[in-house]
């Protein structure tokens, strides 16, 4: 019998109607505001087969991977593989973010038009608390290939500070249709922009995309500590 759908919660993404993980445990990226560190410990990255039996539902709009990155350095192929083939026969629309994308690229022929790619850019600066992720110029760089043959999506949350000319270039080399910009929920004391240069930010994506705003940025935009 297959296992119950898992729906998606109140954090995730608003055009997102559910969300999937075949992959869990520690993400290798090790990103010191990960959502998933709340719970506290976490057990070795490892691939839960069960998972390959979820009923995905139909004309869902699916978040797969959204609990640990499936594209992450040491993360076996084979893993990947076979979640993108369960994805495929399911026939849904499919939402793959990673800050890795460079390693999109070995299993590109398993994507299909299904398939919107996504990454994170938190800034175009580097902070120790981005952890072991390849750098945000490197991001930019790989997804300015995917956006060839792909729908591309952007993420900057959680909202670091950043130089605002560097950070417009690399999101335009996505070529995004809509941009996500969300903060810090956790407490990590993030080094965050001021309430201006963000509202500036959001004014000039506008220009070349469509901007989805999540709630938790309201805090940064009233100046709340």
């Amino acid at each position: 019998m297959p296992l119950n759908f898992v729906k998606k919660n109140s954090n995730m993404y608003s055009f997102i109607n559910a969300t999937w993980n075949t992959i869990k445990g520690k993400c290798p990226h090790d990103c010191s505001y990960c959502y998933m560190k709340r719970w506290g410990k976490q057990a070795d990255i490892h691939f839960d087969e069960s998972e390959l039996k979820t009923d995905l539902g139909s004309g869902n709009f699916i978040f797969v991977g959204s609990s640990c990155d499936m594209w992450a350095d040491g993360v076996p192929k084979k893993w990947v593989d076979d979640t993108l083939s369960r994805c495929r026969a399911s026939g849904n629309r499919i939402l793959v973010q990673t800050k890795n994308p460079m390693n999109i690229q070995i299993t590109k022929p398993q994507l299909s038009s299904i398939f919107t790619v996504g990454t994170t850019i938190e800034t175009n600066r580097i902070y120790p608390q981005m952890g072991k992720t390849p750098t945000p110029w490197n991001r930019a760089a790989s997804m300015n290939e995917l956006r060839k043959e792909f729908v591309t999506m952007v993420t900057i949350e959680p909202i670091m500070n950043f130089d605002t000319d560097l950070l417009l270039r690399m999101i335009s080399m996505c070529q995004p249709k809509w941009v996500n910009v969300g903060a810090d929920t956790g407490g990590h004391k993030l080094p965050e922009p001021p309430a201006g240069k963000v509202r500036e930010l959001i004014a000039e994506l506008s220009r070349f995309t469509e901007v989805k705003l999540k709630k938790n940025l309201n805090r940064i935009l009233k100046g709340e500590p």
